[in-house]
């Protein structure tokens, strides 16, 4: 089975495993995923995640949710660029997710980093997704 948004997937995971209050979840793994998964345990939104191998070819992502006295870290997380409608920023007019208390995670030349890192190295991208 094909999947036409693999990101809108794992954010989708993720979404429902804290709603669930689970400890991990799994999804496929790929480079952009481990990059967005890099950049929300950067700024603190996951505990972390691993790779694992399930079989031959066949890799997977566990990743562990992050609770403070029992609510769950990330309180929004949503898909901004999306397959059937891509949404390109620069540094001047890059969004700010709840004035500044939120994070934004963009796909740049410099590989995925946060609208921070973007801000600080000057540099514009695809916006991937927001995150609160």
């Amino acid at each position: 089975m094909s999947m036409c948004d693999p990101l809108g997937d794992m954010l989708t995971r993720i979404r429902n495993g804290q709603r669930a209050n689970k400890k991990t979840v799994t999804t496929p793994a790929s480079k952009l995923r481990e990059g967005v998964l890099e950049v929300l345990k950067r700024e603190g939104y996951i505990k972390g995640f691993s790779r694992y191998n399930v079989r031959a070819g066949v890799d997977e992502l566990k990743i562990e949710l992050k609770y403070h006295e029992g609510k769950s870290v990330i309180t929004e997380i949503s898909r901004v660029s999306k397959p059937s409608r891509r949404v390109y920023t620069n540094v001047k007019d890059m969004p700010r997710v709840y004035n500044g208390l939120g994070i934004s995670v963009l796909s740049t030349p410099q590989g995925v980093i946060s609208d921070h890192e973007a801000r600080k190295a000057n540099v514009g991208g695809e916006v991937l997704c927001k995150v609160f």
